[in-house]
């Protein structure tokens, strides 16, 4: 894939760069940020001109609607530095999509392609020396928008503001995960905006996620709202479940969201003959595999740890341990996955987008 999209933005930099201070071996995901950053603002009826400008706090109303109807969307993506040092992008035409999608379900504007793309490319070559070479190492890019217009009526904004902030980090680890699988609470509802990539969808997760922490699980595979009988994800990221040697995963709907990491997954799957099956996934079946022993693995997906393997889950006070394999799918896949995205093997998808 290639991206000739170019818009005129205005750049202004800072006067040294704080990346000499920051340790790049010790990085806490998601908290240490680059020198400067992308904004655009919609007001008037239409887009103005952008900026990348240094990193910096600013200022909003306190009437902000932002603060009172949650008008808030964001992506999740990253970058990737070869051994050539080149700078490459992963299915960034995906992300574009998908924040759109939200963009409309949250009844805001969408952001046109050459904004986002050509933001998105002048500001990761602006800072390309924060995107460290090496298999873990990434540069990842949080495009967000919010409702910045002020005034406490019920009612959409008339202004937003488009985003894009970067933050360098290692590889994700978050160690063994142990998930609950919900049976009252539920991260989305059909007709809700569980398709969208909202902030309410996620702070509405850490309450029972937080319940299922002080039960020493890590998090939740959450449920279908009306019966609680069919599995859809697990924690923030779409999961995977191998019975024998065939993954299945749920299809996506208006609550599942459709993860760019899971349709990839999927097409690399296929395309190395490994059965894959896109179709509900009930708990009953989970809890019958695990017993005769055709439950091999559980996998979550997602951009910050492209694949989360679970070691095991609790249903109604019952813990099903899996199984420790040596041929994991889950692991093949990964790597398969991550050569792709860092240029050890060919893109034969045409993901891949060089800044």
């Amino acid at each position: 894939m290639s991206s000739n999209i170019t818009h005129e933005i205005d750049i202004v930099t800072v006067p040294s760069s704080k990346i000499n201070t920051v340790d790049f071996e010790n990085l806490s995901f998601g908290t240490v940020f680059t020198d400067h950053m992308f904004v655009c603002d919609f007001k008037e009826g239409r887009w103005h001109k952008p900026q990348i400008k240094p990193y910096e706090p600013f200022l909003l109303d306190p009437s902000a609607k932002v603060f009172h109807y949650g008008q808030a969307i964001f992506e999740g993506m990253k970058a990737y530095k070869d051994d050539q040092d080149a700078v490459w992008l992963f299915r960034p035409d995906q992300n574009l999509d998908r924040f759109n999608k939200s963009a409309v379900r949250m009844a805001m504007p969408e952001v046109p392609e050459d904004i986002f793309m050509s933001g998105l490319h002048q500001l990761i070559d602006l800072e390309k020396n924060w995107v460290k070479k090496g298999l873990g190492n990434t540069l990842y890019i949080r495009p967000f928008m919010i409702a910045v217009g002020s005034g406490v009526i019920a009612a959409p904004s008339t202004q937003y503001r488009f985003m894009i902030i970067l933050s360098p980090a290692k590889s994700y680890y978050s160690g063994e995960v142990k998930v609950i699988i919900a049976e009252h609470y539920s991260r989305a509802a059909n007709g809700g905006i569980g398709a969208a990539k909202a902030a309410g969808n996620y702070s509405a997760q850490f309450y029972p996620t937080k319940l299922a922490n002080e039960k020493g699980f890590q998090q939740i595979i959450w449920t279908d709202d009306a019966t609680h009988t069919k599995l859809e994800e697990a924690g923030t990221m779409n999961v995977f479940f191998r019975i024998n040697d065939t993954l299945y995963t749920a299809p996506t709907s208006e609550r599942i969201l459709d993860g760019v990491t899971r349709k990839s997954l999927i097409d690399l799957a296929k395309r190395d003959g490994i059965k894959v099956e896109v179709r509900p996934v009930l708990v009953s079946e989970l809890i019958d595999a695990a017993k005769d022993g055709s439950l091999k693995e559980v996998f979550g997906t997602g951009t910050a740890a492209v694949v989360n393997p679970i070691v095991g889950f609790s249903y109604q006070d019952n813990y099903y341990e899996l199984p420790k394999i040596e041929n994991s799918f889950a692991l093949e896949l990964k790597n398969k996955l991550t050569n792709i995205q860092y240029k050890l093997a060919d893109d034969t998808f045409g993901w891949t987008v060089k800044i």
